[in-house]
């Protein structure tokens, strides 16, 4: 079963930050579907097994801050 989690990022500024987002978690293990929002400042990861602490580290690498919402 797919478990979704809202993640706030902040430090997003444009269209390049939302893709670095998107690009670094889709690469994770067991993500099927992320969904990042630079006007809501969150994403939305849904998966088989979604690693809360994966998830914020893969963030933070590309230099932004993240939270679980």
């Amino acid at each position: 079963m797919a478990q979704t989690i809202e993640f706030n990022v902040t430090g997003m500024t444009c269209d390049h930050c939302v893709n670095a987002v998107t690009n670094a978690v889709k690469e994770l293990e067991g993500v099927s579907d992320v969904s990042v929002s630079l006007e809501n400042k969150s994403a939305v990861v849904t998966g088989s097994v979604v690693d809360v602490t994966k998830v914020i580290a893969a963030i933070e690498e590309e230099g932004y801050e993240a939270a679980v919402k």
